[in-house]
């Protein structure tokens, strides 16, 4: 059976790709502020190629819906040509009319019974599928980390690690040998948000002073990318997530890394100070230094991260340097303010950041 699923989903994926290498050539695509390759970027957002159970669950109800509304189409466009073909207009008309046919019991019962009993397969496979996901419980070799969204970037903390970072999460990838399975508890720190990662689960969303919740089993390591979902703001758009499924050695050596205190060379103390004596600690922290603001991203370890401002722009110096200067060229709308700095002060602070890792 899970064979036949496998080839199956190959097959939708290779159809799609085809129509990718033909269509999106003549488009230009651009996804989370990055020029991408016509077809490339549709792996890791393709709602056809699911790699995590509940994603694989809510495909299979989308299949069988499409199936069974398909079967409809075919059944009701079958008869609505027939009777076109049928009953059309003769040239020569004899001038009565066709047979009338009133009350017919067997036309009401069918027209009645059968889409009740179409209505009612399809409500019980869909709760079938929202209880499996919902109600699934933790085993205890799970990962827990909840995530919390702001306006517009994502927190991740790792209750059980004690680990804190920001805007790619990482979580270890989940075998039928070595289940792994990883259940977030979604928050959110002001307005809406929808976390949504196609290939991995379905959207949920993140509401205030209610808390959420759902899981996800990735079986293929990779990058997966998602999307907030839930128009919360200026910068909606640009609230992206980056999901990287490791292997559990490189987790634990991920975890390992993150659990450390910053790492700062002497050269950078100058850029320290002036961080430590401006507003930016006001928002961020940075482990082991006197920064500890919660309002922004946890800056302990920027410099693992391949992005900058939840997606928006790769983790470059320059693009750093830009950040600090104007977050509004990256990110207009952004609640990071202007630093102000002067030309040296905005080399040493962006130098101090680089040391981050």
């Amino acid at each position: 059976m899970n064979g036949q699923r496998k080839v199956t989903n190959a097959r939708v994926v290779r159809s799609l790709d085809t129509l990718a290498r033909l269509v999106l050539p003549f488009c230009g695509s651009v996804v989370g502020g990055f020029a991408a390759p016509a077809v490339p970027w549709l792996s890791p957002t393709n709602i056809f190629a699911p790699v995590s159970t509940p994603a694989q669950s809510i495909f299979d109800l989308s299949r069988f819906v499409l199936m069974v509304t398909a079967s409809i189409f075919v059944v009701v466009f079958g008869l609505l040509a027939y009777a076109v073909v049928k009953f059309r207009k003769k040239r020569v008309s004899d001038g009565r009319e066709p047979a009338q046919v009133y009350g017919s019991t067997q036309v009401e019962l069918a027209w009645t019974v059968i889409p009740i009993l179409i209505v009612v397969v399809l409500f019980l496979a869909a709760a079938r599928v929202i209880a499996s996901i919902q109600n699934a419980s933790p085993p205890r070799n799970a990962v827990e980390v909840t995530v919390i969204g702001h306006q517009f970037w994502w927190e991740y903390r790792y209750p059980s690690l004690h680990v804190v970072t920001a805007n790619e999460l990482h979580i270890p990838v989940s075998d039928a040998e070595h289940p792994a399975p990883t259940f977030l508890t979604l928050l959110s720190a002001d307005t809406d948000h929808s976390f949504w990662v196609p290939r991995l689960a379905g959207k949920t969303d993140l509401i205030p002073n209610h808390p959420n919740s759902m899981w996800v089993d990735p079986h293929e390591i990779g990058l997966y990318l998602g999307q907030c979902a839930q128009y919360c703001g200026t910068q909606h758009a640009k609230m992206l997530l980056r999901v990287y499924v490791d292997s559990r050695e490189d987790f634990d050596r991920w975890i390992q890394e993150q659990s450390r205190p910053a790492r700062v060379s002497a050269a950078a103390s100058e850029g320290q100070t002036i961080f430590e004596r401006t507003a930016c600690i006001n928002c961020h922290t940075v482990a082991g230094t006197v920064a500890n603001g919660r309002f922004g991203p946890d800056l302990t370890h920027l410099m693992s991260r391949d992005t900058i401002a939840s997606g928006a722009a790769p983790n470059t110096p320059e693009n750093l340097r830009r950040w600090i200067q104007d977050p509004g060229t990256i990110k207009p709308g952004s609640k990071m303010p202007a630093m102000g700095l002067s030309g040296p002060d905005l080399m040493a602070v962006t130098s101090y950041l680089e040391t981050l890792h």
